[in-house]
């Protein structure tokens, strides 16, 4: 494994990070099994995996529990641990975007509760409400920061506006966003001004969902209640445009003696600015595997041939 700082703080995550959405994700995804859900979390320690993410809207709650039930098995300074908060949700199902200071700090208090441990190293606001002043949410997480409960501060899914803004006063260390080989909207600008003001770039959904996982067919269809029924890269027409670009990527990887899945890692990882990626998964094999695209080395004619394929 290879590791990093994420930017402007002390702390060494791993390259390869774990995204845990699908870890007691019960909300997101249909018949997730726990164990196999803490397993997952283990293996990918016992990979070398330092750098954790979770969001306090996985599952209501339950993937933070089940982070904290793992990581309570290792001493707590060899987890780099990321949580998100800004989704409130109601006894009647609904989930609303809340950045409002008072809730975001009653939102921080009940993920330390659920993760069972006395800081978490990086707080994102994981998405603005479109109400409340960017800046006002940040100076909330700033006092946190301030009182020793956080180490770092993040945001997420954030315009280029709003991250000025948030970084107003230099405060934000990291930003997450989606960023794959089918969706490279950040390099406009995002992406950019990350690497101007030393913020760490973590992008999620480094797999395009699934897609550079290599798996699909043209006759796969999503459950009906899985949540990538909103994203267009699986709508009818676009997804079979993709996975034309999916079948010349893997002859490409295969070149390389390595995967698709490996090679869209690899490639994120070649990117300036990126610190490092959280790809998910369900099961420990998932990880295991994963965790080997850290030994994928692409030189700039690899990334030109890989820029012609995408078009």
């Amino acid at each position: 494994m290879q590791y990093t700082k994420l930017k402007k703080t002390n702390l060494n995550i791993s390259r390869i990070g774990l995204g845990t959405n699908a870890v007691g994700g019960h909300n997101l995804f249909d018949n997730l099994n726990e164990e196999d859900g803490k397993n997952f979390v283990r293996a990918a320690i016992d990979e070398g995996i330092t750098f954790i993410d979770t969001a306090d809207i996985y599952g209501k709650g339950r993937s933070e529990e089940l982070v904290g039930e793992v990581i309570k098995e290792k001493p707590r300074n060899e987890i780099v641990l990321a949580t998100k908060g800004a989704n409130e949700w109601f006894p009647d199902g609904s989930v609303v975007k809340n950045n409002n200071p008072s809730y975001l700090r009653k939102a921080f208090e009940n993920s330390l509760k659920r993760l069972d441990t006395d800081y978490v190293d990086l707080y994102y606001i994981h998405f603005p409400d479109g109400k409340t002043r960017v800046s006002d949410a940040v100076a909330e997480l700033v006092k946190l920061k301030e009182e020793g409960k956080i180490r770092a501060i993040g945001v997420s899914n954030m315009s280029i506006d709003q991250l000025k803004e948030a970084n107003a006063h230099g405060d934000i260390h990291a930003l997450q966003m989606a960023y794959h080989m089918f969706d490279r909207s950040v390099e406009k600008d995002v992406l950019p001004y990350c690497i101007e003001h030393d913020i760490s770039f973590v992008p999620y959904g480094p797999l395009a969902f699934g897609l550079l996982g290599g798996y699909y067919t043209k006759d796969f269809t999503l459950p009906a209640n899985d949540w990538r029924n909103s994203v267009p890269l699986f709508a009818k027409g676009e997804f079979e445009k993709n996975l034309t670009k999916v079948e010349l990527l893997k002859e490409f990887a295969a070149k390389k003696s390595t995967t698709i899945s490996h090679l869209a890692l690899a490639w994120l990882l070649a990117q300036d600015g990126v610190d490092s990626v959280i790809p998910g998964g369900k099961r420990p094999e998932q990880i295991r595997d994963t965790a080997k695209a850290a030994g994928v080395l692409l030189h700039d004619e690899d990334l030109k041939k890989i820029d012609e394929i995408l078009g």
